[in-house]
């Protein structure tokens, strides 16, 4: 018999906030968590409009809940309400996961900790690598300090505007030895350079991302650099065309599902501290996939 999800008076309750939610797979991933541990808890989508995160964070206590995700656009407005912050949010400038505890309000990043493991799990440690970053958004600061925790020789990050790949790289210098993080403009001519001198490449814009399957971060007439693998933290499609393009070069090519996984792992763990079924949520999010192709 299949295992329901039934909501109780006595069922603990998380959530996702941000604006929109309608699309997000949080919900189907973190309730199939819940049923596979046999847990009394749901998962509910939160619409906040802008204006309303310092009500919308203090309903939550009112409510009772044990906490909520945050995504676009308030993971930087809901840090002022933290009453404390760990070390990778403090440092990104960003909160993507929120614990409630004794009244209070404790902001954690677990997207860096999130594209960590996905590297791991298929069997590339960046440590020792050099690595170029595409984008310089808030997503590229949770990968650009993911790397540097795990000990990448050199991170380039390259953006169309380079003053904004400046302000990330001085913002997270202290994170790298010195000189070991550097910035450039996302050019076709900066990208050629690359040549063999790149292990992994990791596109953190939203160029590939559905509807807009066909655009792409890496230029056309730039050549795949020889052996480097491609990182897209795209996920729907799973295979993009940034994808495609390095699978067709004989490139190794890993997609964003694992990181949406593993960065929803750390949360549920923050929450429940129990260890995440990781396997039943990539499930979910797999079918949850394969749903939205066919809508």
């Amino acid at each position: 018999m299949t295992q329901s999800l039934w909501i109780t008076g006595t069922s603990k309750l998380v959530g996702l906030i941000g604006w929109p939610v309608k699309h997000s797979l949080s919900p189907s991933m973190h309730n199939a968590a819940f049923i596979a541990l046999n847990l009394n808890w749901a998962y509910v989508p939160l619409p906040v409009q802008p204006s309303q995160i310092e009500a919308a964070l203090r309903g939550l206590g009112a409510l009772n809940f044990v906490g909520v995700n945050v995504t676009v656009p308030h993971k930087q407005a809901v840090m002022r309400y933290m009453d404390g912050l760990n070390d990778a949010a403090r440092i990104i400038g960003a909160v993507n996961t929120v614990h409630l505890k004794d009244g209070k309000f404790f902001g954690y990043n677990t997207d860096a900790i999130g594209f960590l493991n996905s590297l791991l799990e298929v069997g590339c440690n960046p440590k020792g690598s050099r690595v170029a970053v595409l984008g310089a958004g808030g997503a590229a600061r949770a990968v650009v300090y993911a790397l540097a925790t795990a000990g990448a020789q050199t991170v380039t990050v390259f953006n169309r505007t380079a003053e904004r790949a400046a302000f990330l790289v001085e913002d997270l210098a202290d994170t790298f030895a010195e000189g070991h993080l550097k910035f450039a403009p996302l050019t076709n001519e900066a990208l050629a350079a690359l040549d063999d001198h790149v292990d992994l490449v990791i596109n953190t814009t939203s160029l590939g991302m559905s509807p807009d399957v066909e655009s792409c971060p890496w230029p056309g007439e730039v050549s795949i650099p020889n052996r480097a693998a491609f990182y897209d933290l795209v996920y729907n499609p799973l295979e993009t065309t940034f994808l495609a393009r390095a699978k067709a070069a004989g490139n190794p090519t890993i997609d964003g599902l694992g990181m949406l996984v593993h960065q929803g792992a750390a949360a549920f763990e923050v929450w429940t501290d129990r260890h995440p079924p990781v396997e039943a949520m990539r499930a979910a999010c797999l079918a949850g996939l394969t749903n939205k192709s066919t809508d």
